[in-house]
C-alpha cells in the first residue's frame, strides 16, 4: 500500500493500492494549518482503508513548487515517516498531480504570491515545460488552464478551472518516472528564495 501526500496547496492525503486503486482520501484547505492537520488526516485515511502502518510499502510526496512553510511540513512529514517506518520516500512535482489527469494540451497554475504564479504545461498528462515561476501575463498558456492560482488572475487566464493537486495521481507519476530510471529526490521545488533569509554581511 502506498501513502501519498501533498501540501503545496490543499493539505491532501491518499492511500493507493499497488494496482493503482484509491483506497482512501482525506483533504482540507487551510493555508495556515498544515502542521496541525496533516498527521490527523493520515490517521483518518489509514482508518478508512482499514490499514495499519505495517501495510505501507512506500511514500510519495509532492515537492512543490509552493510557498515555503506549507511545503516544508509535507516534505518533513514524509521523510520522517519514511525513516521511522523504514520505507522509501519518492518526491514528485506537485503540479504533475493535476497535469497527469488532463488530456491533450493543458497548463497547470498555482499561486506563488508576490503577484506571481507557478506553472507547468502538459501534453497528454506528461509535463513538457516547467515548473517555473512567472508573472501571470508571462505564462505561455497551452490548452485548458487548471489550478487554484489561475483563478486569482482572470484577465491572464480566462476560463480557468479550479483544481488542487490530487496526491493519488502522484503515485502514477512516480511509477512512470521509476520505470524510466529517473531519480525522485524529496528536495523542495521553491523556484526562488524563501521570503525570510539571511542578508550577506549582516
Amino acid at each position: 500500500m502506498i501513502l501519498a501526500l501533498d501540501t503545496s496547496s490543499a493539505i491532501a492525503v491518499a492511500l493507493v493500492s499497488p494496482s493503482g486503486e484509491l483506497l482512501a482520501r482525506r483533504s482540507a484547505f487551510n493555508p495556515r494549518g498544515h502542521a496541525e492537520l496533516l498527521s490527523g488526516l493520515i490517521e483518518e485515511a489509514l482508518t478508512e482503508a482499514g490499514a495499519a502502518r505495517a501495510d505501507l510499502t512506500r511514500i510519495v510526496v509532492g515537492t512543490g513548487p509552493a510557498p515555503f512553510t506549507g511545503l516544508r511540513v509535507g516534505l518533513m512529514t514524509a521523510r520522517t515517516l519514511g525513516h521511522v517506518w523504514s520505507i522509501p520516500v519518492e518526491g514528485v512535482c506537485s503540479l504533475d498531480a493535476l497535469g497527469a489527469s488532463l488530456p491533450g494540451e493543458a497548463t497547470v497554475v498555482a499561486d506563488a504570491r508576490r503577484k506571481e504564479v507557478y506553472w507547468a504545461t502538459y501534453r497528454d498528462g506528461v509535463r513538457v515545460a516547467g515548473p517555473a515561476v512567472s508573472a501571470p501575463a508571462d505564462v505561455p498558456v497551452a490548452g485548458a488552464v487548471v489550478g487554484r492560482g489561475a483563478l486569482l488572475y482572470p484577465d491572464a487566464f480566462p476560463g480557468a478551472v479550479e483544481g488542487d493537486p490530487d496526491p493519488a495521481l502522484l503515485v502514477g507519476v512516480a511509477d512512470r518516472l521509476r520505470a524510466a530510471g529517473e531519480e525522485m529526490p524529496t528536495e523542495p521545488l521553491y523556484l526562488r528564495r524563501p521570503d525570510v533569509h539571511g542578508v550577506p554581511g549582516a
